[in-house]
């Protein structure tokens, strides 16, 4: 099977525009009453569950390509990264704006006193630096550094799940079938972390 550039091109307007529906769902969300008379811990998860299913979804994108022999597929994942990066950003910047009211001292206390934040703020730091040099500029300016940078995406993978079970305050299924996701789309690379880790 093929993919030729303007399929291709479909493609990742798709995956802008369905990436795209969590955010513009919200404002029909908070009309229709979806989010109780506190809606800042909803909005987190939101949020945050948003960042993780897209980060996991730019995983999916590197196997499926393989199995079904369709590479310029792995041509999406930029896009689909960029996104998680975008839904992680937001679930921060709801967190300092909403949630702490810009009380920046206690911003830096949360972040070091309480262990599922540090984690979140970890994860956000590596997709931070994985989404500024994610543009062929920047993969030509680091040259094999920036493969190795971007190996960082699978710690951050574990980074997020542990960092949402932790934050769940009742229920564990959910978290755990998140968990299990990413490590079996950490199984599937499981020869390339070997190499890695040698």
């Amino acid at each position: 099977m093929r993919i030729d550039a303007i399929r291709l091109h479909r493609l990742r307007i798709l995956v802008h525009l369905l990436a795209a529906l969590p955010l513009l769902w919200l404002p029909w969300g908070f009309a229709t009453g979806h989010f109780s008379a506190d809606p800042v811990p909803e909005l987190l998860h939101y949020l945050g569950i948003w960042a993780l299913r897209l980060l996991l979804l730019t995983l999916c994108v590197s196997p499926l390509a393989k199995r079904f022999r369709l590479a310029p597929l792995v041509r999406l994942r930029r896009a689909m990264g960029l996104w998680c990066f975008a839904y992680a950003s937001l679930h921060l910047l709801a967190w300092i704006l909403l949630d702490l009211q810009l009380a920046w001292g206690l911003i830096g206390e949360e972040v070091l006193k309480r262990g599922f934040i540090t984690l979140g703020m970890a994860a956000w730091i590596i997709l931070l630096l994985l989404a500024i040099t994610s543009t062929q500029g920047w993969q030509r300016r680091l040259g094999r550094r920036w493969q190795t940078l971007h190996h960082w995406i699978y710690p951050a993978v574990v980074i997020v799940c542990v960092h949402f079970w932790w934050s769940v305050k009742s229920g564990w299924i959910e978290p755990l079938v998140y968990l299990l996701t990413g490590l079996l789309l950490l199984f599937l690379r499981r020869e390339r972390l070997l190499r890695l880790f040698r």
